[in-house]
């Protein structure tokens, strides 16, 4: 099982360094900023949580994550025709959001397994490190934040997190099934959005003279 979450966080690692790179493609940036973002969208959200844990950082204790989310930014800075192709580029937000699902029941398993500001750290640092590094790129890249915009991401990654501590708190004997659950629900809203363009419904602001 370790085998597998291993394999599938490597990917899901790949595909956060490519769509981060897809996201800033249009800004110009020449290759070593699509390096720098591409690496920051892929570890940030991880790095951040693990700081905040007081933990060893993540990919310091295996560095394939960097080498392989640098690997990914350099195809697509030079590959970009190739995954801006709408059924590539579709593909990969799919990864992409199975990867925001399995970093975000990671990132809340580890923080309460570390028994840290039970019950709600737990739930802040699952979509910390589902969308931490996202979040950073935008900053960086002067780009419109998840939290700022319309798409379904954040959402779907918090009800996610909030169920798994339910889980955790509540029927302890079912760890392993209910991380799974919470991550294919994460997932499945996720695609499904991704799938019908679904969004969040907008603030209406009234204007006044």
């Amino acid at each position: 099982m370790e085998q597998i979450n291993f394999w599938i966080s490597i990917i899901a690692t790949m595909a956060f360094a490519i769509t981060g790179v897809l996201a800033i493609s249009n800004r110009g940036v020449d290759l070593f900023g699509v390096l720098v973002l591409g690496l920051i969208t892929a570890i940030g959200g991880g790095t951040i949580r693990d700081i905040i844990l007081e933990t060893p950082i993540f990919w310091s204790e295996n560095q394939v994550y960097v080498w392989l989310a640098l690997g990914a930014s350099v195809l697509t800075f030079f590959a970009e025709s190739f995954f801006t192709q709408p059924q590539i580029y579709r593909s990969m937000l799919y990864l992409d959001g199975f990867g925001a699902a399995l970093f975000a029941i990671g990132g809340t398993d580890k923080a309460w397994n570390m028994d840290f500001g039970q019950p709600v750290a737990p739930v802040i640092m699952g979509v910390v490190t589902a969308i931490g590094g996202g979040l950073l790129r935008d900053v960086l890249a002067g780009r419109k934040t998840l939290l700022m915009s319309d798409e379904l991401y954040a959402i779907p990654v918090s009800f996610g997190c909030i169920a798994y501590v339910l889980i955790l708190n509540y029927c302890p004997q079912y760890t392993v099934e209910g991380s799974v659950i919470c991550m294919l629900s994460i997932f499945g809203l996720r695609a499904a959005a991704i799938h019908w363009d679904l969004r969040v419904p907008k603030m209406f602001i009234t204007k006044t003279r």
